[in-house]
């Protein structure tokens, strides 16, 4: 592979207009904000953009190309823009790997693995090709403020495309640019109306790259309210949360592959959430289409398990014992909590990415996308959204049976594992709500809401069945090593205060959770 040095992260903010070759570029000095405007540089670039054979980059509005000429020549990969701003994340030119058929223009480098991490969920193991060239006489004006400072850039580019994949011909065109650099979003407002009264044109194409492959990309991916007709069926209702939590996975996969926690934990509920709805909608998917699924998303779910498990443990254990007062926390406690948890904790994150390399993750996301693609044409596609609640009131009855099975518990460890069943079907029980919102979103959000609190107060039982069980094994690690374990002993007794408080906590939220309210939100 190539270079190893970090990435430039950076925020792009701007905005495009396209422009008839003869137009003259207007003089913004004075315009609010800029007080004058530099003379031009000129640049000849040259970029050699990537996506897949289906051009997933490009419905995803991701760019990948590799410029050469200008400042800012390297690899450079712009995720979806969120109003005017965008993220671009670049790397020098010899970051990427070389090709094999020794051509020395550029285009056969193959792109740096460390960008490909940022968009990895949708490339998954696809291999990439160059898709379009586009060469770009640019004629570059800085927009100064009164001290001299430069807030924006202004250019005036001449393009020449070519497409790479398709029949699509060549295209010339000239368009404007406005780029903002450390100055207020505002410049953006200001300048706008001066551009466009000499006849430019808000840019109809969100890139320069849109525009090159025209009627070769495919439609972009939907947003979730876009699949809602009207009145939506209830297969549209479950399309519209597929289609939300999958873009979860896609949005905190990167995190993962970077060693961050709180993404290990985000894309674990994405992949809850997913399971779940196949679990509740099944009756109309069929176990057929929902179980290979389900049982995919599992998987996925277990390989991001450890990770955050010994993450939330480290935490809260090392909470507690800095709150201890120092005469209570008898030999190197922290040390070997740090210790211990802390390399379960790295493990479990190499088998998050690991899990996330593999052949089977991408088939997975593959496998999505296809449920969702061929929801419309289900056989069950024209159920009507009435069976959505009789749906949740299927996860009601689960959660109710799970609850009385806690309640006829033998013994204490018998009512530990009943009551993580039961935080199970309160959590499938308040996501299968969730999916219901948009058909009624008063009585489903509260609905929802009463749900998370049961759901709450039993992981927060859970949590300290499991601390319990770790910290027994930390006293015994530490008085086979001949430390003191009173500390752990110590620690332990608090944890089981908490599970006794967390079970007051369950039955307050389980009694809000009635049968009658719950009965009367799901029919009304």
């Amino acid at each position: 592979m190539g270079s190893s040095t970090s990435a430039e992260v950076a925020a792009e903010v701007e905005r495009k207009y396209a422009v008839d070759a003869a137009t003259v570029l207007p003089t913004l000095s004075g315009v609010d904000g800029v007080a004058r405007m530099g003379q031009p540089r000129e640049h000849h670039l040259e970029a050699v953009y990537y996506d897949t054979a289906t051009l997933d980059l490009t419905r995803h509005h991701v760019t990948l190309r590799r410029r050469t000429g200008g400042a800012d020549a390297g690899w450079h990969l712009k995720l979806p823009p969120v109003a005017d701003a965008r993220t671009e994340v670049r790397l020098p030119l010899d970051a990427g790997g070389k090709g094999g058929d020794g051509d020395t223009d550029g285009r056969a480098d193959t792109p740096p693995a460390e960008l490909l991490d940022h968009v990895r969920a949708v490339v998954r193991d696809r291999p990439l090709i160059p898709v379009a060239v586009l060469r770009t006489r640019r004629r570059e004006h800085d927009l100064l403020d009164a001290s001299g400072a430069t807030v924006a850039h202004l250019c005036d580019d001449e393009v020449e495309a070519q497409s790479l994949v398709g029949a699509q011909e060549a295209q010339r065109w000239r368009e404007w640019e406005v780029e903002l650099d450390e100055g207020d979003q505002r410049v953006l407002e200001s300048v706008e109306p001066h551009l466009i009264g000499t006849g430019a044109t808000p840019a109809a194409h969100a890139s320069k790259l849109r525009r090159a492959l025209g009627d070769s990309v495919l439609p972009s991916e939907p947003d979730p309210a876009s699949l809602l007709s009207g009145r939506p069926t209830a297969l549209e209702v479950l399309g519209a949360y597929l289609v939300e939590h999958r873009a979860a996975l896609h949005q905190h996969d990167a995190g993962v592959r970077q060693g961050d926690s709180e993404p290990v934990h985000k894309m674990r509920v994405a992949a809850r959430r997913l399971r779940s709805a196949l679990t509740t909608y099944r009756p109309l998917l069929g176990r057929q289409v929902a179980d290979p699924l389900r049982e995919e998303l599992r998987w996925l779910g277990l390989a991001l398990s450890d990770a955050r498990d010994a993450h939330v443990l480290r935490r809260r254990l090392t909470a507690v014992i800095h709150a201890e007062p120092p005469e209570l926390v008898v030999g190197p406690v922290a040390a070997r909590l740090e210790q211990e948890l802390g390399a379960v904790q790295q493990q479990g994150l190499a088998t998050a990415v690991a899990a996330l390399e593999s052949a089977r993750y991408f088939r997975l996301l593959d496998a999505l996308d296809d449920l969702v693609a061929a929801l419309p044409e289900h056989p069950q596609a024209s159920a009507p959204a009435s069976e959505v609640p009789r749906l949740v009131r299927r996860d009601w009855k689960r959660l109710r049976r799970e609850v009385a099975a806690a309640g006829r518990a033998a013994d204490a460890d018998s009512r530990d594992r009943a009551l993580h069943e039961a935080r199970k079907k309160a959590k499938r029980f308040r996501y299968a709500a969730e999916s219901a919102i948009v058909l009624r979103p008063k009585q489903a959000t509260l609905m929802a809401k009463a749900a998370e609190a049961v759901q709450e107060a039993l992981g927060d039982h859970q949590d300290t069945v499991v601390a319990r069980a770790r910290l027994r094994s930390l006293a015994m690690t530490a008085h086979l090593s001949g430390e003191n374990a009173f500390t752990f002993g110590r620690l332990h007794a608090l944890e089981q205060w908490r599970a006794d408080r967390a079970e007051a906590d369950f039955d307050v939220a389980w009694r809000r959770l009635s049968r009658r309210r719950v009965r009367r939100w799901l029919t009304r």
